[in-house]
């Protein structure tokens, strides 16, 4: 990203959630004096604890909620806004050092200052039990965030040219809507790889040709729960080292778990490969990773069961051997009747005009390519990414896959029973298991030459004055490519590039000057006799 700013925008950088003003504004007189402003949180608080014992789930906007705080309480939205604020400054005072003791009065001065600051793009939500476990009570107010857009505004008015790069950005038009922009380019860029090191399969049935599915009708029916037992056991006989897999939800697992377990089928499991489970408690989900590793790299092999949406489908890497298979049991589809799920889905319809069964296929597919994604991390690994659930076979799903997932998706890996898949897996590790080769690896990596004529391209491209040439997005309502001169910091970046690459030339010559010199000469044939001719220096 690039362009100017302000130290002021910084620091509305630094808290993306206020706005300037509200930054910039004096605290009002009627919650400056201590006393004054105590007595405004307990009518807060108070509120919040009526709204709490009410047994009726419901969401509605900031606005209606703050018409009833005032009707009830008589507060005002003007000071709610600097509720967070004056509460920092009031702790400040006091020099109270133990701030852990008034974790509950921050969250709820969060909530009021978030709550008068943003009157769209929001929702208050109320579930009055919203716990797992039966007999317990836990009611839940939440101010939710329903517009994406309020979280890259800011980026949009700092910078100039702000390009927005993922693995998982497909469909790749839903996208600008969802943020309000007009991207100036879009594009699609396929996979630099030098072999077939991905091969995703979409098993859709069991050998009894019972269809496999996480859908609510038939997940609970002992063949489904059978068929996906075997697919894991297969799995497990079949790849090496770690496999990760991925339930829709926790309830989901658990229960899958405990009837695989009268099955026999975990027996079966552990006779392969340990077995570690995801929790919601992170120090226990964390401890199991490690010893997940540990399996893993003394060559035990381990498998990890965890849930999409949880710690480990957000940002825990399974790359080479700690992954080398990923299955998706079921689609990871939010759960439908979650009133902040309609909430949102009514405001997406009325703002964007986007459809409620297109966002949530959408949101379903693109955490199931952050899945999937866990396993392939870098040009050298490999893995296999198992799709098992009859509705991934769906046209209107495959489709919503990112690219360099459906460029491997064939036909032959669609439609597939437990056991197609199982030959497939097979297959797939004989390939992977022979000799790299080298030359081909090569040309998909970044080499001297190669480095050299990127650094001359973006030396050009600088001095013809040229930006915003890849994937550029602009705020809403000013699309087109911006030309502007190059700015001296973007010539000096050329400079830069070209004098590193140069040296990098300069480098790989002296290196090979001595290693034609005859001192030189009895290390490199013992180079060639292992490996082959030494091959160019390469950046990934």
């Amino acid at each position: 990203a690039g362009g100017g700013g302000g130290g002021g925008t910084d620091t509305v950088l630094a808290n993306p959630s206020l706005p300037a003003d509200i930054l910039a504004e004096s605290v009002p007189g009627n919650i400056r004096k201590a006393e004054h402003f105590l007595t405004f949180m307990r009518k807060i608080v108070r509120h919040l604890k009526d709204q709490l014992r009410n047994p009726e789930a419901r969401w509605e906007t900031p606005q209606a909620f703050l018409h009833e705080l005032h009707d009830k309480t008589g507060l005002e939205a003007k000071p709610l806004k600097f509720t967070y604020s004056r509460l920092n400054s009031l702790l400040r005072t006091l020099e109270v050092t133990s701030l852990d003791d008034h974790s509950d009065l921050s969250e709820i001065a969060d909530f009021a200052t978030l709550l008068a600051t943003y009157q769209e793009g929001f929702a208050v939500v109320l579930e009055p039990d919203s716990s797992i476990i039966p007999g317990l009570s836990e009611p839940v107010l939440e101010l939710s965030c329903l517009d994406a857009s309020v979280a890259i505004k800011p980026v949009f008015k700092r910078f100039r040219s702000v390009i927005i790069t993922s693995g998982t950005l497909s469909p790749i038009d839903l996208y600008p809507r969802i943020l309000d922009f007009h991207p100036v380019v879009s594009s699609s860029l396929p996979m630099s790889i030098f072999r077939s090191s991905i091969c995703p399969l979409v098993v859709t049935r069991g050998d009894n040709q019972t269809k496999v599915s996480s859908a609510f009708g038939v997940r609970d029916d002992d063949r489904v729960v059978s068929n996906y037992g075997k697919l894991l056991v297969d799995a497990c006989r079949i790849v090496p080292d770690g496999m990760v897999v991925f339930f829709p939800s926790y309830l989901y697992m658990e229960s899958i778990i405990v009837r695989w377990d009268k099955m026999g089928i975990l027996k079966q499991v552990t006779d392969y490969k340990l077995l570690f489970i995801e929790t919601k408690d992170v120090v226990e989900t964390t401890l199991a990773l490690d010893n997940f590793r540990t399996a893993c790299e003394c060559g035990r092999g381990a498998v990890f069961l965890s849930v999409a949406r949880g710690k480990v489908a957000e940002g825990i890497d399974f790359d080479r051997h700690l992954g080398r298979a990923v299955m998706m049991f079921g689609v990871p589809f939010q759960y439908t009747k979650s009133l902040t799920l309609k909430a949102r889905l009514d405001f997406l319809h009325t703002k964007f005009q986007i459809n409620e069964a297109d966002f949530i296929t959408f949101d379903a597919m693109r955490q199931a390519s952050q899945c999937a994604g866990r396993v392939f991390r870098s040009k050298t690994d490999y893995g296999l990414m198992i799709f098992a659930d009859a509705r991934y076979n769906q046209e209107n799903k495959r489709n919503k896959l990112p690219p360099w997932i459906r460029q491997f998706l064939g036909d032959a890996h669609c439609n597939l029973s437990t056991t197609m898949a199982s030959s497939k897996m097979r297959r797939f590790l004989r390939e992977m298991a022979q000799p790299v080769d080298d030359v081909a690896r090569s040309s998909v990596l970044l080499n001297n030459e190669k480095i050299s004529a990127l650094a001359a391209r973006i030396a050009g491209t600088a001095r013809a004055g040229v930006t915003g040439q890849v994937a550029v997005a602009q705020p809403a309502g000013e699309l087109g490519v911006s030309a502007a001169s190059p700015t001296e910091e973007e010539e000096q970046l050329a400079a830069e590039m070209q004098a590193a690459a140069e040296a990098e030339a300069q480098l790989a010559r002296v290196k090979t000057e001595e290693a034609d010199s005859p001192a030189a000469a009895a290390p490199m044939d013992v180079a060639e006799t292992s490996g082959g001719a030494a091959a160019a220096p390469a950046v990934a």
